[in-house]
């Protein structure tokens, strides 16, 4: 049989095999028709964009998002991955091929000699091109190769979940880093207020207007005042270190520009259907796309307890003489065929098989699990996001009657109308007010980020 023929029959044989890979299906999951928290102005929001933070209306989060996508060192990890990934579909697919190696050597040998003839001494030279090929009956290989491919998918998806979540990280950090400057701003102002009074009634002191009481106390809301202030500073500058981490940065080299949380812009998002968060979210595709994997693997173990059948075949030359070396008189040629099939591994064909069964349950319970928790996610997002918004309202309504509240008892204090206590306690009722004014701001605008980040940060599920 020529080479030809036997290649012939062996291209056959692999288009003619039983393949042990099943078409994968989708796990039945229950998903909801619509979400229940969506606004009622839903249809005149924006869909979702994949540079979702610009929305907010800040200039330097825009330059942060761009410094964090190249320099982030979790997302430079997350590709390196995915060159893994392909690589070892590249390993996974060789089998697939046949493999060919050429040899070549050159020997002097002396051979012992007898005590009717002498030593002989000679030469061998040999050059030759050997060749390898195992038939995919069963499609163990193949199996195999849609694994890989399948994993590296995987890291693709991979690697869109850690960008998301660093860019809902660096949108966070740098809002509680404004959010906790508006609280230090607060704070500054009222301790300014609170040296001005007291100040005030050092004066009245003198002039037998107010009692010692009065003034210690007023030097007890001042003492309060600044204590309030080192842990606010505190907490900017690890909100500044932590942007830095995040930006690929070591944190004495960021800079720290503190603005403000009234500046943000509050964009509103249409969240759509919970179906579209299949295809939306890449953590959920992550999981699909696992899944797939152990769909192949189950294929390749299957097909493991099957026969192998491989082909061999060899060609070259061999001479002991190099004058006659690539002559047709030294030429030679061999071709093979070969069968194996497995009887007794010790349990291991059928332990890995019944491995890659459960790894397969496992990750269908896991691929549920994502789509429940997307699903989560987005419902808790969209009742923050209502529910922070109505605080904010209300915190920036308590707001201006404070303030209203302790201009009128200042005034009457001056006016010798009412005492120190009351205008104390309108101190600390503004003071109060304005720090959890900004508290409700940070959480509102952070809820929002949740939201972006729920529905999959307007990434569209290609990659």
């Amino acid at each position: 049989m020529s080479v030809r023929t036997l290649f012939v029959v062996a291209v056959a044989a692999t288009l003619a095999g039983c393949s042990m890979l099943r078409p994968y299906q989708r796990p039945a999951t229950p998903v909801p028709s619509a979400f229940r928290d969506v606004p009622a102005d839903v249809a005149q929001l924006p869909a979702l964009s994949p540079d979702w933070w610009r929305g907010f209306g800040s200039p330097p989060l825009d330059a942060m998002m761009i410094e964090a996508t190249k320099n982030n060192q979790d997302i430079a990890a997350a590709i390196a991955r995915i060159r893994e990934a392909d690589a070892q579909t590249r390993i996974a697919g060789a089998p697939l091929l046949p493999t060919v190696d050429a040899g070549a050597s050159g020997v002097r040998q002396k051979s012992p000699g007898s005590p009717l003839s002498s030593s002989k001494v000679g030469n061998d030279f040999a050059l030759n091109l050997s060749a390898s090929y195992e038939i995919d009956f069963w499609g163990k290989n193949a199996a195999g190769l849609a694994a890989a491919q399948a994993s590296a998918q995987a890291s693709r998806f991979d690697r869109q979940v850690i960008q998301l979540t660093t860019q809902a990280s660096v949108a966070t950090t740098d809002f509680d880093m404004l959010g906790t400057g508006d609280r230090l701003r607060a704070a500054q102002e009222s301790l300014r207020e609170a040296e001005d009074l007291l100040s005030a009634e050092r004066d009245r002191l003198k002039l037998g207007t107010a009692t010692d009481l009065d003034f210690v106390q007023q030097e007890s809301v001042v003492a309060t005042a600044k204590a309030a202030i080192p842990p606010l500073e505190q907490q900017i500058r690890q909100d500044a270190n932590a942007l830095a981490v995040l930006l690929g940065k070591s944190p004495e080299q960021e800079e720290i520009e503190v603005g403000s949380l009234d500046a943000l812009s509050i964009p509103g998002v249409a969240p759509g259907l919970p179906s579209t968060l299949l295809e939306r979210r890449p953590d959920v595709r992550e999981a699909e796309a696992n899944l797939v994997a152990a769909n192949a693997n189950i294929a390749a173990a299957r097909a493991a307890f099957f026969p192998s059948i491989s082909l061999t075949g060899e060609l070259g030359f061999e001479s002991a003489m190099l004058n006659t070396f690539l002559l047709p008189v030294s030429q030679l040629a061999s071709i093979g065929a070969a069968a194996a099939q497995p009887i007794f591994h010790g349990g291991a064909l059928e332990g890995n098989l019944e491995f890659t069964k459960a790894r397969q349950d496992e990750l269908i319970a896991t691929y549920r699990t994502a789509i429940l928790s997307a699903l989560q996610d987005v419902e808790n997002a969209l009742i923050a996001v209502r529910k922070t918004a109505e605080e904010e309202e209300s915190q920036r309504v308590a707001v201006t009657t404070a303030q209203r509240a302790y201009h009128l008892a200042t005034d009457q204090l001056t006016g010798g109308v009412t005492d120190i206590t009351t205008v104390l306690n309108t101190e600390k009722t503004l003071f109060q007010a304005q720090d959890a004014r900004a508290q409700a701001r940070l959480a509102h605008v952070q809820a929002v980020v949740s939201l972006f980040k729920a529905l999959g940060g307007g990434w569209n599920g290609q990659v």
